[in-house]
């Protein structure tokens, strides 16, 4: 794959559009699940699973699909046991100060819009 210095992605893949640092940086069309924008490593087969254990919201089946994520990866912030802030959190009652400043939460409010957003309609508890 050929970069335009310029920005632009010379290939025809729509979903590569911006070079900054030799990184191709995906647009927004891609929905990123949680442990994808925030690098935490607790997914399955991530690198710090294995140490820190994995992640519920990874795994929780439940609320495949909710705000367009796999498993719980869109709605970490309703799902007990998540790691935030280096931190592993509790029910939602106790971390949704955190959850509502978190920059993820802030971003998947904004992808979705107000209609479409399920904020804590579906609360995991594991």
């Amino acid at each position: 794959m050929k970069i335009a210095f310029g920005g632009r992605c010379k290939c025809s893949n729509p979903m590569l559009r911006f070079h900054n640092e030799k990184k191709i940086v995906q647009s927004p069309l891609i929905k990123q699940n949680c442990w994808e924008f925030l690098r935490c490593g607790r997914e399955p087969g991530g690198e710090k699973a294995e140490k820190s254990g994995i992640c519920p919201a990874s795994v929780e089946t439940s609320v495949d699909g909710l705000n367009g994520g796999k498993n719980g990866g869109r709605i970490c912030w309703a799902i007990s046991g998540t790691f935030c802030a280096r931190v592993i959190e509790g029910f939602f009652a106790k971390k949704q100060l955190s959850c509502r400043s978190c920059v993820f939460f802030k971003k998947v409010r904004e992808e979705e819009g107000f209609i479409n957003f399920h904020p804590v309609k579906y609360l995991v508890s594991i």
